[in-house]
């Protein structure tokens, strides 16, 4: 299933998330640093949501108390909320 999410306080503008079960399949962020966003969303690729949130939850970015893993992190959480 493919999810989207608005990220707040970042750059990014939309993450379009693809998980199938426990395991995210795609992440397409709209917006944001070029080259982090693709090389963070090819690294996510193929991981358990979980691993994944315990990796980038907490990252920031200039002092934003945020950043665009961090709101990946925090797309995953509102997924796995809506998976239960």
């Amino acid at each position: 299933m493919v999810y989207q999410y608005e990220p707040k306080g970042v750059c990014s503008m939309q993450m379009n998330i693809e998980v199938e079960g426990e395991i995210i399949k795609s992440v397409q962020i709209i917006g944001g640093c070029a080259g982090n966003t693709k090389g963070v969303s090819v690294l996510v690729e193929g991981m358990n949501i979980d691993e994944a949130i315990k990796k980038l939850r907490g990252i920031d970015c200039r002092g934003r108390g945020t950043s665009c893993p961090d709101q990946l992190a925090i797309a995953l959480e509102k997924i796995k909320e809506q998976s239960a």
